[in-house]
């Protein structure tokens, strides 16, 4: 098992006995959502602590859209719910990058792409490209797309 998952299983056990229902009910959620990845495909496998930590990112970002979508929809109390189940998951994932530090990486990802030839908005793949490898989780894909929108129009 790895290192990750195990502890998501050992916080898990002490938010029980804690009857902490919110940690819980989310690492409950977070678990499942390991285990259906796992056992997805043909067969079988282990995730990597590296693929599981995707799979966080990804069960955050529904978090957050569900969160949107109750505020839009006039439910508050669920809004603030799903709110409260993304920090819980938060506390797991690497620390996002602020909007300085990810213009300070696309703005050298730009340069790197300007210096092999490619301009405008044609140079959108090859920025994205290089810069992904740096974010590498730490932000999402469309803030990162929206940032070297900006970079390169302007």
């Amino acid at each position: 098992m790895t290192t990750f998952k195990s502890r998501l299983q050992g916080d898990l056990t002490a938010a029980i006995k804690e009857r902490d229902e919110l940690r819980s009910a989310t690492l409950r959620m977070a678990l499942a959502a390991i285990t259906t990845e796992e056992v997805a495909g043909k067969t079988a496998r282990e995730l990597s602590d590296d693929e599981v930590q995707k799979v966080l990112a990804r069960e955050a970002k529904k978090r957050r859209e569900a969160a949107e979508a109750f505020e839009k929809g006039g439910r508050a109390e669920s809004a603030e719910r799903e709110r409260a189940e993304g920090a819980v998951l938060a506390d797991y994932l690497p620390r996002q990058l602020t909007d300085e530090e990810l213009a300070t990486l696309v703005a050298e990802a730009v340069d790197e792409a300007r210096a092999q030839g490619a301009e405008g908005p044609r140079a959108m793949g090859a920025v994205m490209k290089a810069v992904n490898p740096r974010v590498a989780g730490r932000a999402e894909g469309g803030r990162v797309a929206a940032a070297v929108k900006r970079a390169l129009a302007g």
